[in-house]
């Protein structure tokens, strides 16, 4: 009997991950078995975590903090879009043994905005907030959605505009104007928030106008962490507000279709974490 395939996220810390119960759920929906585990690898040790993985048979892995770089930089082939970001967040091994690596993150915030919000990318004026990870992994899934401006805004402005350059050559097949903004002035259509920082305080600090009204605003976190954002964003009469939620479960079912060759339907897995259960 062929043995279940094995898989799992690897992160640190790795304990609060919710990945084992939509892959699991994604399974019980497609008629596919699986094996899906959390991995916690050392801060140090995430090469020897991924040899293990390896070793011990599993077929792929889900990558998370802070291991997205490293696990690009020991791919032997990468998407485009996982280069571009300058991280991977979906880890494969193929029947060679080589290890493969892509970045669905963009994909997963995309879908999330387009199909479960039902707002459409194209044409608009967005504004992306911060320049690391999470912010690297969604630029070029939405330049892709043909959005008219894209304008990248960073605390630190040369990230902004290294993050820029790196996805120039996209922009422009696109016919997307894509930017490096110091200041943060109104209005966009849609304001997305890829930063770590807490809003308000000595962190994050929004004006008034920088959302235009009936607009779309996103945290890429999810529960109480991505609550000041939203409440921001509704007073600025924000007509679509979504956490990372959506972001979480679109991902993961991108991550699904490259290893199992089938997309899963996100809507009765989105509900169920939803409601708690």
């Amino acid at each position: 009997m062929k043995p279940m395939p094995r898989f799992a996220v690897v992160g640190h810390p790795i304990a609060h991950s919710r990945s084992p119960a939509i892959h699991a759920a994604f399974a019980a929906q497609t008629g596919i078995a699986l094996q899906y585990e959390k991995r916690l690898a050392p801060l140090d040790g995430f090469a020897t975590t991924l040899r293990q993985l390896r070793d011990e048979g599993f077929a792929g892995c889900n990558v998370t903090l802070p291991f997205k770089p490293e696990a690009l930089a020991l791919a032997d082939q990468a998407s485009e879009r996982a280069q571009l970001a300058g991280a991977a967040n979906t880890l494969g091994w193929d029947a060679d043994g080589r290890l493969w690596a892509d970045n669905t993150d963009g994909l997963g915030l995309r879908r999330d905005v387009e199909h479960n919000a039902a707002w459409p990318l194209a044409g608009r004026d967005l504004l992306l907030l911060g320049a690391g990870g999470a912010s690297s992994g969604c630029l070029g899934p939405l330049i892709e959605a043909g959005p008219a401006r894209i304008a990248v805004w960073n605390r630190s402005a040369d990230k902004a505009q290294a993050l820029v350059d790196r996805h120039r050559a996209l922009a422009t097949r696109h016919r997307v104007h894509l930017l490096a903004c110091t200041a943060l002035q109104p209005a966009f259509d849609a304001v997305i928030n890829g930063t770590s920082a807490a809003l308000g305080g000595e962190g994050l600090r929004l004006p008034d106008g920088l959302l235009r009204s009936g607009g779309l605003a996103l945290d890429m976190v999810y529960g109480a962490a991505a609550e000041p954002f939203l409440a921001w964003a509704r007073a600025q009469g924000a007509g679509a507000l979504r956490d990372g939620l959506g972001m979480l479960v679109e991902q993961a079912a991108e991550a699904f279709a490259r290893w199992h060759g089938v997309r899963p339907d996100t809507a009765p897995v989105l509900a169920q974490l939803r409601s708690g259960a």
